[in-house]
């Protein structure tokens, strides 16, 4: 492992890939990537992670629930690391509860042109 990445990963409160997983683990990983090949927020297939929704720390018995996993990029398109802002507002030692709408929320928003925004809706939301 690159250590610098695994330096910075500790600082941000990363876990080590594979502490305390199942060994089911890595079949559902695929299995789920294999299904969700793309970022939640932004669309992109690079560098994509599942996520949990609510971490296997919290919750052990979420593990392996693909109803807690989402897909979200560390690609930084559009200059953002989806996984780390929306699943973890920033910081690996935080989770963000609200991950699934923030992340409709954004797509939106990265879906959306500038030049389709008029004077009067930007103005409108003042």
């Amino acid at each position: 492992m690159n250590v610098i990445k695994h330096v910075l990963d500790r600082i941000q409160g990363k876990a080590e890939k594979n502490q305390k997983r199942s060994p089911k683990w890595p079949r559902e990983r695929n299995k789920y990537k294999k299904e969700h090949p793309r970022c939640a927020v932004c669309g992109s297939k690079k560098n994509v992670e599942i996520h949990h929704i609510i971490p296997f720390h919290f919750a052990p018995e979420l593990e392996l629930n693909p109803k807690n996993f989402m897909s979200l990029c560390e690609n930084k398109k559009y200059g953002i690391n989806c996984h780390l802002l929306i699943g973890h507002l920033g910081n690996y030692k935080k989770f963000n509860i609200n991950c699934e709408l923030d992340s409709l929320i954004w797509k939106g928003k990265l879906s959306t042109p500038s030049s389709k925004l008029s004077k009067q809706n930007v103005h409108s939301n003042q």
